[in-house]
């Protein structure tokens, strides 16, 4: 019961994170260990900010306008 009830929970996650934009953090973290692994890999912060920033040009990942 536990299990399904946290697969349920990680496809809610997926799914706010897709409606309003945001990257899946753990698709980029298997990408850069699958093609590029000498590279560093950003934590779950810094990835959010950039994500931010290339979408609404936010500044530190925070949206600093409303339109």
């Amino acid at each position: 019961m536990l299990t399904a009830w946290k697969k349920i929970m990680s496809y809610r996650r997926q799914f706010l994170d897709l409606l309003v934009g945001v990257p899946s953090y753990e698709k980029y973290v298997e990408h850069m260990k699958e093609h590029h692994p000498d590279d560093p890999v950003q934590s779950r912060k810094d990835f959010f900010c950039e994500a931010q920033e290339a979408r609404y040009n936010a500044k530190g990942g925070k949206i600093s306008r409303c339109c």
